[in-house]
């Protein structure tokens, strides 16, 4: 389990903040407006629907602020080959951080051999791309042995980072949960916290839980 003593004060959380827009409403007003908040505040990255990759790539070119971009998302039962394709789009399109949602059907109906297997060959092409996989687990929907069983699938096919939430279930990232993740997790593998983080004194509280990176829509109100 790793301690996580460094604990940011207000003026250092921007760089554990991934500045994200996904409603479905999104406007490239929105996204120009994301990126350069995102360089305002030199935040770790932004998060984009997959059609404004190419906007944000070009917006945060050389700036150090990865552009991150979502995949099988918000639910996670798209074919595998289906997220492959999305993910090799995106990283063709300059992404360089993938957050997939995991196949929470398949993993409820006992397929496990059959998550860990697309986790895998979305790990294998991030890495062989240089870029980074966060595979979002849903914790809302799933119990905490589940949790520590769905951190042990994410272990095997090696991801980088298992992160809470979409946001777009009932509820978002808890610090029990993020405890209970950071305890199933070797050090190497880290922790995105998502969904209905609001407040810095929230973000703080997961951050000192074990989250290596925050996931929310309100960055500059949180720094």
């Amino acid at each position: 389990m790793k301690n996580n003593t460094n604990i940011p004060s207000v003026e250092s959380l921007a760089p554990y903040i991934d500045h994200t827009v996904l409603r479905p409403d999104t406007t490239q007003a929105l996204v120009a407006q994301l990126c350069q908040e995102a360089l305002n505040y030199r935040f770790a990255a932004v998060c984009v629907p997959p059609c404004f990759v190419k906007q944000a790539v070009a917006a945060l070119q050389d700036s150090g602020v990865q552009v991150a971009t979502v995949i099988g998302f918000p639910l996670g039962y798209q074919l595998a080959k289906v997220k492959f394709f999305e993910a090799h789009q995106a990283l063709s399109e300059g992404a360089t951080e993938i957050d997939v949602v995991m196949n929470i059907a398949a993993f409820k109906s006992g397929k496990l051999d059959e998550v860990k297997e697309e986790l895998l060959e979305l790990s294998t092409l991030c890495h062989f791309r240089n870029a980074v996989l966060k595979v979002i687990i849903e914790t809302a929907l799933l119990s905490k042995e589940e949790i520590v069983q769905v951190c042990g699938i994410c272990i095997e096919a090696e991801v980088d980072y298992v992160k809470t939430s979409t946001g777009f279930a009932a509820s978002g990232a808890t610090v029990e949960d993020v405890k209970l993740m950071r305890a199933s997790l070797p050090d190497h593998i880290k922790i995105k916290a998502s969904g209905g983080i609001k407040t810095r004194e929230a973000a703080l509280a997961l951050v000192q839980a074990g989250a290596d990176r925050i996931g929310t829509s309100s960055g500059v109100a949180l720094v």
